[in-house]
């Protein structure tokens, strides 16, 4: 039986603990509510930079140019660009563990493609190195403040691989941020660009030709399908946190009342075990 010494030590121990996990609870919903800002003022410009794509594509439609834009160029898929963005602290739950799974998943679907990963955050970067994954990149610091530049310089460099005919598709895996308790993995193909082929063509005045203007602004859709996974994953990240937090703080509480509920138990019967020794001494000298 461990004495009371311990247990209290045990204690102090499991409360310390429990003073870290709500201090990084309250930094998370902080880091929240300012990641939720910038994922709420990027979305509609992703979502209207994505129609004014639709729309110029269908107003270019017909025309044979078309399929000659190199960011449009379907090739069969041999090599495979994969960019994983995961977080580079850990302590979120399984928000790494499932990102990480959820790449090693598409890597067994493709067998007999050649699949190289751009690892945007340490977890992920360090979870396939460990395995011998040809990585062919690594970004980290990017979830403590992603910034559009960034995200630029990853776009541009899977932009020039795949004009060059390096790599025949890029992919994106990242948390989609839904709320503070739903965080959804999302496979997203961003390159070659998809666009829609059912889009309601408008009658526009063109300052230049809609083909012009299509190769301009696709470099642009693929920026910002990368900026948008950043932030949604920073944002899942800061969700998944307080949430584990939150949860890790709920069992240290358990576990203090526990431990003081066995603390009392151990002392009562050390003090009846005290009460009964001086009894039985006091009757034996009578």
């Amino acid at each position: 039986m461990p004495s009371l010494i311990d247990i209290r030590r045990r204690i102090r121990s499991v409360k310390n603990t429990q003073q870290i996990t709500k201090a990084m609870k309250m930094v998370s919903a902080a880091k929240l509510r300012k990641a939720q800002d910038r994922i709420i003022e990027a979305r509609p410009y992703a979502g209207m930079l994505t129609q004014v794509l639709a729309n110029i594509a269908a107003a270019s439609a017909g025309n044979d140019q078309l399929l000659e834009l190199p960011l449009l160029a379907t090739r069969e898929e041999k090599r495979i660009q994969l960019i994983l963005v995961t977080a580079d602290r850990g302590l979120a739950g399984a928000f790494n563990t499932n990102l990480n799974k959820a790449a090693q998943s598409f890597l067994q679907d493709h067998p007999s493609q050649q699949v190289e990963i751009e690892a945007v955050g340490r977890k992920g970067r360090e979870y396939f190195t460990r395995r011998h994954v040809p990585l062919s990149g690594d970004w980290t610091g990017l979830s403590n403040k992603p910034t559009y530049a960034d995200a630029a310089k990853i776009a541009q460099k899977v932009i020039d691989r795949y004009t060059k005919a390096e790599i025949d598709s890029v992919y994106l895996i990242y948390n989609e941020f839904r709320s503070i308790v739903s965080q959804r993995i999302t496979v997203k193909k961003v390159l070659p660009v998809p666009l829609p082929q059912d889009a309601e063509q408008m009658d526009y005045l063109f300052e230049e030709p809609p083909l012009q203007l299509l190769g301009s602004l696709l470099p642009k859709y693929v920026e910002s399908m990368v900026y948008t996974a950043v932030l949604e994953s920073t944002t899942s990240e800061h969700a998944a946190r307080m949430t584990a937090m939150d949860a890790a703080s709920s069992n240290a509480a358990d576990v203090i009342e526990k431990l003081t509920l066995y603390m009392n138990r151990v002392r009562q019967a050390s003090i009846t075990k005290e009460i009964i020794e001086v009894v039985s001494g006091a009757a034996a000298l009578e």
